[in-house]
């Protein structure tokens, strides 16, 4: 591949801390004005400022005066699922109570339905189609948790499918398996025979090497801190890197269970107590929150300020599912962080690039816009980050590199991607 040279950058946005980016040094960033960047191959030769003398047979890309952030790491997603739950939303924004639309065969078990009944091809081309609108949004690289099959053949199908996509789409794509994400009506009353089908099924995963992560919904009404710690433990003794959704309703013990553990995550942290955060904050556990998620389902939102002020490392997620998330919009996820998490521009960005690199172990490949690290570069049509967080509901993306290759222009896909 050629040198490509990125000029007339107007202003250059990244962390250049070493993560996982704590407490008050999330806000500190990099702001690098009338920027270029020198790229060669898939990596970042040099950064700077002004004008920058190139061989003639570098390639020239002008930014016209867009601002420049690292790719977007959308870190807590539920990629592949079958069919969708619009025929829910009338009864929910009604006032029907989740349950009852569990019980009448809606809710996760009509998505473990659908996931379960459609084929490979269909997963894949749904999932896709994501993953394009994804990308759009200038998300580079996500975390994709299976979870929608409650049965080892339809999470091996999820996961899977993840697999291929992650072969031929651009954006990289991490797979965590969740599944203890619900339990089945057939195991209402065998709690423990199911996690034990869960923890068996977890040697063939890992045998059959589909995912990097495990995850596990710690809640009320789900798996209690008990059935975590017996399935994470054996998932860590397995090789498996931890993800835990917890603290999302009700405070059970699952942030313990999970920094103990020393998780990459813990996700959700609507319901996190004071002296968990002080816990975390003693951690390298990145507090994962999922705004989208409190918006869509009109809930209380993760103690964002609290989390920061604590010297506790937060990123930022999407949460896309089809029950409690269903957008693929990234950017109204992080303009959300501002408006209702309370966190400053500088802070979204560290949440949405750096910190979850560090989550995936991925820090010293992307997450900053640094000489040695991959040419995941966003451009946007903002005047500054702060427009980008202020003008919300819109795509401000206008170009997205991906390992130094132009992968989206003037807001178009570049190519077709299989």
């Amino acid at each position: 591949m050629k040198k490509i040279l990125i000029k007339n950058i107007k202003t250059l946005y990244t962390s250049i801390k070493k993560p996982p980016v704590k407490g008050s040094l999330m806000k500190e960033i990099l702001e690098l004005e009338n920027a270029y960047v020198l790229v060669h191959d898939d990596v970042i030769i040099e950064i700077g400022s002004g004008d920058k003398s190139v061989d003639s047979d570098c390639e020239i890309f002008d930014a016209k005066n867009l601002i420049a952030i690292p790719g977007l790491i959308d870190s807590h997603t539920h990629l592949v699922f079958g069919g969708s739950r619009e025929h829910e939303f009338s009864r929910k924004i009604a006032g029907e109570n989740y349950l009852d639309i569990l019980k009448s065969g809606g809710g996760i078990l009509s998505t473990v339905e659908a996931t379960k009944n459609a084929t490979h091809k269909e997963l894949y081309e749904k999932a896709k189609k994501s993953l394009d609108e994804m990308l759009l949004f200038g998300v580079t690289t996500i975390e994709a948790k299976s979870g929608y099959g409650l049965e080892l053949d339809t999470e091996i199908k999820t996961l899977e499918v993840l697999k291929d996509l992650n072969k031929k789409h651009v954006i990289d794509i991490h797979s965590t398996y969740l599944g203890a994400h619900a339990f089945p009506k057939e195991y209402a009353s065998k709690r423990g025979d199911f996690v034990k089908k869960i923890i068996n099924d977890l040697e063939i995963i890992k045998e059959k090497k589909l995912a990097e992560y495990a995850d596990v919904f710690c809640e009320t009404g789900v798996f209690d801190a008990i059935e975590t710690k017996q399935i994470l433990l054996k998932a860590k003794d397995l090789g498996f890197k931890l993800r835990v959704h917890t603290d999302e309703i009700d405070s059970i013990g699952g942030t313990e269970v999970a920094i103990n553990l020393k998780a990459k995550t813990i996700d959700h942290l609507m319901a996190i107590t004071e002296q968990d955060i002080d816990k975390v904050a003693k951690t390298d556990t990145i507090a994962n929150l999922l705004p989208s998620t409190s918006f869509f389902l009109n809930k209380d939102y993760a103690p964002a300020r609290k989390l920061i002020d604590a010297g506790v490392a937060v990123s930022v997620s999407s949460d896309y599912n089809p029950g409690s998330t269903p957008s693929e919009n990234y950017q109204l996820t992080l303009q959300i962080a501002g408006n209702k998490l309370r966190m400053l521009p500088n802070e979204i960005l560290t949440a949405s690039t750096i910190n979850p690199a560090f989550s995936l172990d991925l820090h010293d490949k992307i997450g900053s816009l640094e000489v040695g690290k991959k040419a995941d570069i966003v451009l946007l049509d903002c005047n500054n980050l702060d427009y980008f967080i202020y003008h919300y509901g819109i795509n401000h993306t206008k170009h997205v590199f991906k390992n130094g290759k132009l992968v989206v222009k003037d807001r178009k896909i570049v190519e077709e991607i299989v």
